[in-house]
């Protein structure tokens, strides 16, 4: 080795302090487990002080999702951007959904490492599903104003909410549970595309071309079969064609 080569890592760039407390932490959970790891250890291990962890976490639980934050925000900054009102609010918030999915696909290694230990650590499905409702709230909130000469647009835009949440976790969790061993993006599509066609709006799909036939949907039911079973059946077979 010449005197001009670095010896070792003394050249390199040392990580932002807050990555190296998740990095600390997680090392610390896999030797120790959470619950016997704590807040002076891991500052202890990352080499800094217990205030400079309070700045970026307000607790150990929260250390586990460093990303949602950020996260977070650009969900409300893509769902506050007025560029989106000439779209299907449902469509809106689908894709306000797949921003979560890019943050878990960003580092597959580490978000599978989060799951598992997550599934362990009772606070943190907790912690978890809290993280979960804000995110709910974020497209209820912006489906309440889409919504609002509704009369059922409250109604309407919690449901929708819940169902997109529902539905890429569905997705999202199915992926990781396999060790991030395939492209997610495609599963997470399917799903989100069900809730869109449930709930969107049908009235903003093309026209047929002047002269082309309309098509005719016939479907044959029992009598006495409750009329919500009628409509979603039908709802299904207009999807279909």
């Amino acid at each position: 080795m010449t005197k001009d080569e670095p010896s070792g890592r003394a050249g390199a760039a040392k990580p932002p302090m807050r990555d190296s407390l998740v990095t600390a932490a997680f090392r610390l959970f896999a030797e120790r487990g959470f619950e016997q790891t704590t807040i002076d250890d891991i500052v202890a291990l990352a080499g800094v002080g217990r205030r400079s962890f309070f700045r970026y976490f307000p607790s150990k639980e929260s250390v586990v999702f460093p990303d949602h934050e950020g996260c977070l925000e650009e969900m409300n900054a893509y769902l506050a951007d007025g560029a989106g009102d000439a779209e299907d609010p449902v469509d809106r918030v689908c894709d306000a959904a797949r921003l979560v999915l890019r943050m878990y696909a960003a580092d597959p290694a580490f978000s599978v490492r989060r799951y598992r230990l997550t599934r362990q650590v009772p606070a943190l499905r907790a912690h978890e599903l809290s993280v979960v409702w804000r995110y709910e709230r974020a497209l209820a909130a912006y489906l309440r104003t889409r919504f609002a000469a509704r009369s059922d647009g409250r109604l309407r835009a919690d449901v929708v909410a819940a169902a997109v949440v529902a539905a890429h976790n569905n997705a999202l969790r199915a992926w990781l549970r396999s060790g991030a061993g395939y492209e997610p993006e495609g599963a997470v599509d399917e799903a989100l595309q069900y809730v869109a066609r449930a709930w969107g709006d049908r009235s903003a799909r093309p026209a047929a071309a002047e002269g082309e036939p309309e098509e005719v949907v016939v479907m044959v039911a029992r009598r006495g079969t409750p009329m919500w079973r009628v409509v979603r059946d039908v709802q299904a077979a207009v999807d279909a064609s």
